[in-house]
Formats: C-alpha cells, sequence, structure tokens
C-alpha cells in the first residue's frame, strides 16, 4: 500500500461492506478511484494496464527517483510524454500527459 499512498498520495478508502470478503483494495485520489484486486495463482498484468492522464509529468520523474522507483520513458505515442512504472507486484501502470 505504500505504492500507492505514501509515492502517488492515493487514500486507501474501504470498499463496500458486501463486496469486503472478494479481497483487494481500493484507492482514491481526487477523481480517480483504483480497486486492485487478487488472484490465485497470481500473475501480474505486463500488457494490459490502465493509464493515468496527469499533468506534470515532468516533475513525476525526479520524485519517482527520489523513492527509487524504477520508470521507462516512451515516445512512441505522438503527441503524449509517457512512462511506464511496475508496482510491487509488477503489474505495468502508465503515465501520461498530452502536449
Amino acid at each position: 500500500m505504500e505504492f500507492f499512498v505514501g509515492i502517488f498520495g492515493f487514500e486507501e478508502i474501504e470498499k463496500p461492506a458486501i463486496l469486503q470478503a472478494r479481497g483487494g483494495v481500493w484507492f482514491n485520489c481526487n477523481d480517480i478511484i483504483v480497486h486492485m484486486g487478487v488472484e490465485e495463482p497470481f500473475s501480474p498484468a505486463r500488457k494490459a494496464h490502465p493509464a493515468f492522464e496527469v499533468e506534470g509529468l515532468l516533475s513525476l520523474r525526479p520524485h519517482l527517483d527520489e523513492h527509487d522507483v524504477d520508470f521507462i520513458d516512451d515516445t512512441d505515442l505522438p503527441g503524449a510524454d509517457r512512462i511506464y512504472v511496475n508496482d510491487p507486484f509488477g503489474n505495468r501502470l502508465e503515465f501520461l500527459e498530452w502536449h
């Protein structure tokens, strides 16, 4: 949880009672809600991934460096500056900012 809360500024929120038995965790940041589930056997999502449209991607890079979070720059999408980050479980996350 430190990854989403401490590095990206999300807040853990309580799942509705009817869904709590399914496991996983929910996070909220501004208007973004992320649901993280648990699957057995676990296999990280390396290709399928959520993309977060952000402002200030330039400042995210040094922030990730400060927290020892590796990222990959990607220039393949015309008109966008974007990076890929793996969460602690190996799931790929995309952060992009349109020019």
